[in-house]
């Protein structure tokens, strides 16, 4: 049994894997005799941050598009050119798994190390069979040996691959692999929570990620979607409609995207770092989706080519000073919102009775200094399900900390 006290004498008792009470310390104290304090030096504790929308899964960055982009080339441009997700996807077909969890350990504890206890991962780098299971194996190892809550989503339709291209069907048939072939054996060996479609102009249109979103609905996995990043398309509306779980980016969303979204239970996750890194002057139109009524999230997209950061506080203050979001905005996009866009929002994202005891310390009085100190590294330390997940060797020796024991 374990008590967290978190400011003005209130407190959590943590019990096992979950939190089983929040109130006055003094009342706590009593009812639970046994709980274990220990001190923090006046941290602020909250619920561990949720990243949505990440592609972790890599080989080598992509440092010299940056230089392109600022040369004047477009993403469009540049994939065309055989850059973009094409060249990851050849770097990654050349690596084995245990290379490529070498390469993916150490980028998941940079999440870690910036507070968040929940990271969503992605394939789709692979574009074949077994290179798309070869990376959801990666995910899956990393989830059993590492304290993190890891959420593992196929994206085996992330692009078209280049051998697909310039054959008359290349396009279906690459169509009809992802949903004969990859799908069947992805479910079969329970390797992804999410099935992911990246729809937009000149990757998969919006008739070919409802084939592939609806047989994964129908093999059991939960939706998600990349919709309207660059032009608007009907990712949105599409998403809606199939009751997918999240649609992500949105910088293009129509204003009938905005309102189908608002109506739906689908996640508007929001990606400002990635325009941010490609330079672009357009944002996702948060403040209409939030006053419509829809959910936001806010997450990384980490990727080695458009969003090269681990750092989450760091999309929180895009959040505020680009996206024009309260704090408190940011901070329930960055919680709650993200746990919702991972179907997890019953359970994760809350300090709550009943909640998983997913935890993150700050170097903060305030919550709203998370988005402020923009790119400070403030976690102290994150627990998740009451064990130790981050612990920087600041809070070393510190009693407790190690069985996951907090007091502020």
């Amino acid at each position: 049994m374990r008590d967290a006290a978190i400011e003005n004498g209130l407190a959590v008792v943590v019990t096992g894997e979950t939190i089983a009470a929040v109130g006055q310390r003094s009342a706590l104290e009593a009812d639970f005799p046994d709980a274990e304090p220990v001190d923090c030096g006046g941290r602020l504790l909250t619920p561990g941050l949720v990243d949505s929308h990440t592609h972790a899964i890599f080989g080598k960055p992509r440092f010299e598009e940056q230089e392109l982009r600022a040369a004047g080339l477009d993403y469009m441009e540049i994939a065309r050119r055989g850059g973009g997700i094409h060249s990851s996807v050849r770097d990654l077909r050349s690596r084995g798994e245990e290379t490529l969890f070498d390469l993916a350990g150490p980028r998941i504890a940079r999440l870690m190390a910036s507070g968040v206890t929940t990271v969503e991962v992605k394939s789709g780098y692979g574009l074949t069979l077994e290179d798309e299971l070869k990376s959801l194996r990666v995910i899956r190892s990393l989830a059993e040996r590492m304290p993190v809550r890891l959420v593992p989503t196929w994206l085996g339709a992330h692009e078209i691959p280049m051998e697909y291209r310039d054959a008359p069907s290349g396009r279906s048939d690459y169509v009809r692999l992802l949903v004969s072939t990859m799908l069947p054996a992805v479910t079969s060996g329970g390797l992804a929570r999410f099935a992911d479609v990246f729809c937009e102009p000149g990757v998969f249109t919006v008739e070919e990620a409802r084939t592939i979103l609806t047989a994964a609905r129908q093999a059991g996995l939960g939706l998600k979607l990349h919709a309207d990043e660059l032009r608007p398309s009907g990712g949105a509306e599409l998403a809606a409609e199939i009751g997918a779980t999240s649609a992500d980016h949105l910088a293009a969303i129509s204003e009938s995207g905005i309102r189908v979204l608002a109506a739906s239970d689908t996640v508007a996750t929001l990606l400002p770092g990635t325009m941010m890194f490609l330079g672009k002057d357009r944002q996702a139109p948060a403040r209409a989706l939030i006053d419509a009524g829809a959910a936001v999230a806010l997450a990384t997209d980490f990727n080695p080519g458009t969003s090269p950061t681990t750092n989450f506080p760091l999309i929180m203050a895009l959040g505020v000073s680009q996206l024009r979001m309260s704090a408190s905005e940011a901070f329930v996009a960055a919680t709650v919102n993200g746990a919702a866009a991972l179907g997890l929002a019953d359970r994760v994202g809350q300090i709550a009775p009943g909640f998983s005891a997913d935890l993150a310390l700050f170097d903060a009085s305030d919550a709203r200094e998370l988005p402020y100190w923009y790119g400070e590294r403030l976690c102290a330390a994150s627990w998740v399900r009451g064990k130790v997940c981050h612990r920087p060797d600041r809070l070393a020796g510190v009693p407790g900390v190690d069985r996951g024991t907090v007091t502020l």
